[in-house]
């Protein structure tokens, strides 16, 4: 969740907060109990709202059948899984799947494990291609973090591994654990140290994209999923972790065939829920 999001958050927690705090004033009895069932409930759903909406929203439009549309000649289904285009009695729907490659690591880091994967990624990207019979779109949105910010939270998970390496001395945790947490710390250290040498930090996002067509829309939706589970199984090879997106965050990915977010911190907020 992003910043904005929990002011608001906090804000009708606050609201509610008041609530409860003025209900003895309306006095005892049925009603006043009433009034504060409903306010917790309230309290529970402003809370699930904000920390697990794509899957609470995709489950009250399904059961609903509610779609929306985001853009005109456009839907999003009730599942709100695809985006659904009828062109001439012919309907196309689109999905998307995070798909993010290689995390970003420092140059000067021992990464040779993704040495390899990245010497072996061209083989094994020709391998996938070659087994899909069907065209897809490989999205990847980049661009510099802020410095600060992401010192801040490095000095902040070193922080948190020295809590655990000091806990771990005083529990006589044996010395693979104790090697794991200064193996950790190790890391972390030698990432800050290249940002004070000047190091900028790279933040990417990437996701496919692919559209299937069918006579019916349950027909292009059936392709649609079949495409996604092949798309699924044949990226696997890559050694990443693939979730379909579902929920708000269709119709921001949607969006951005006609606009792309201005900040790194507005694209990566899509995606804190389900990455």
């Amino acid at each position: 969740m992003d910043e904005e999001g929990i002011v608001y958050l906090l804000f009708s927690l606050v609201i509610i907060l008041i609530g409860f705090n003025i209900s003895p004033m309306f006095g005892g009895g049925i009603y006043s109990a009433i009034a504060l069932m409903l306010l917790a409930v309230t309290a529970v759903v402003i809370v699930a709202m904000n920390w697990a909406d794509f899957v609470i929203v995709p489950a009250v439009t399904s059961l609903m059948g509610i779609s929306f549309q985001p853009a005109k000649g456009y839907k999003i289904n009730k599942n709100q899984s695809a985006v659904i285009k009828n062109v001439n009695g012919l309907y196309y729907s689109t999905a998307y799947i995070t798909a993010n490659l290689f995390g970003y690591t420092f140059r000067t880091e021992d990464v040779q494990d993704d040495e390899y994967k990245l010497i072996q990624a061209p083989e094994t990207w020709e391998r996938i291609v070659m087994n899909l019979n069907f065209p897809f779109k490989y999205h990847i949105l980049s661009t510099g973090l802020d410095v600060q910010v992401v010192r801040d939270e490095l000095e902040g998970k070193r922080s948190y591994q020295e809590f655990q390496l000091s806990r771990a001395l005083q529990g006589n945790s044996n010395e693979v654990v104790l090697t794991d947490i200064r193996r950790k710390m190790s890391s972390i250290q030698a990432k800050i140290d290249r940002i004070s040498q000047g190091e900028r930090p790279i933040g990417a996002v990437m996701y496919i994209e692919t559209t299937a067509i069918g006579v019916s829309e349950k027909a292009s939706i059936d392709a649609l999923e079949a495409q996604v589970k092949q798309l699924q199984v044949s990226f696997s090879a890559l050694d990443i972790e693939l979730r379909r997106v579902v929920g708000r965050e269709v119709y921001t990915l949607f969006k951005f065939n006609y606009a792309l977010p201005t900040t790194f911190a507005e694209l990566a907020m899509n995606f804190d829920q389900q990455s």
